[in-house]
């Protein structure tokens, strides 16, 4: 076996234990839903006590400094909580990408495999404060799962992350952030190093049919970039809930639009689309 074929085999040995490890609590004890209501709104809460598994596909075309590349990717996202005793959770929030691209710049071709990573843990109290705010705070992990060296950063990374809403009256709003440095690379020391920003206000509108409907950005500020360090995709999305047999569901369309991003990103508009498989305790 070559050296190349050694790394991606370890890297993908490592993608499975993350999503075995997952798979493992999500036998974790979570708060009754007791309703197609609660149930909806807590759909829209990123660390509800409620396991989630979405499953998130995005396209996005005009890749690169020619505007000639395009990208399918796949998020796998499970959000499994934890108990850890009568006042707090500890919520796992997983992000596995699969990806497709091509053409990202002149001379790429094409490169599929899973991309890098990122595991974040929020310690959460299990009731909102007197106020109603509900909110979460733990580190974040990057890891350098990538199987090609053009799906990932091949650097391992760390930070804080956090994220505060609230719900009222069918609304729910809120912003998610987390900021990640890397602190050591698998391979390549020249690859660049990541200080990045990611920052996602949401804000969310539940009408008694349970529909959504969102507005929300996934912004991100590169702090190395000589220039172009802001990443701005503004999300439009329509989510319903429904049911599959016994299964509930949530089902999400939206578009995007890159209304600034650097030379080697997306631009003009992409789209996204989502299945949730939710699990309520019995």
């Amino acid at each position: 076996m070559d050296k190349t074929s050694g790394r991606i085999s370890r890297k993908q040995e490592l993608v499975a234990a993350v999503c075995l490890a997952v798979l493992a609590v999500a036998s974790a004890d979570v708060c009754a839903q007791s309703s197609d209501e609660e149930l909806a709104k807590a759909a829209q809460n990123p660390i509800a006590a409620l396991i989630s598994v979405p499953i998130q596909y995005n396209y996005d075309h005009a890749i690169g400094p020619q505007e000639s590349g395009h990208k399918n990717y796949l998020y796998l996202q499970p959000v499994v909580p934890i108990s850890i005793n009568e006042d707090w959770n500890l919520i796992t929030r997983t992000i596995v990408p699969v990806i497709a691209q091509q053409d990202i710049f002149a001379g790429a071709g094409s490169q599929v495999g899973f991309g890098d990573i990122t595991e974040s843990l929020f310690f959460s109290p299990k009731k909102p404060t007197a106020g109603g705010w509900i909110w979460g705070a733990g580190p974040v992990f990057y890891l350098p799962t990538a199987t090609d060296d053009l799906l990932g950063a091949d650097k391992w990374g760390l930070g804080p992350t956090g994220v505060i809403l609230k719900q009222e009256h069918g609304w729910t709003y809120g912003a998610l952030v987390n900021h990640i440095w890397s602190f050591a690379d698998t391979g390549n020391p020249n690859r660049a190093h990541i200080n990045s920003t990611f920052m996602q206000p949401f804000l969310t509108y539940t009408t008694q049919s349970h529909t959504s409907y969102t507005v929300q950005t996934e912004s991100s500020y590169n702090w190395e970039a000589n220039r172009d360090r802001w990443t701005v995709p503004i999300h439009l999305i329509v989510s319903q809930l429904a049911k599959i047999g016994q299964q509930p569901v949530q089902f999400q369309v939206g578009a995007r639009y890159w209304a600034t991003s650097p030379d080697s990103g997306a631009h003009g508009w992409g789209a996204r689309a989502t299945l949730t498989f939710l699990f309520p305790a019995k």
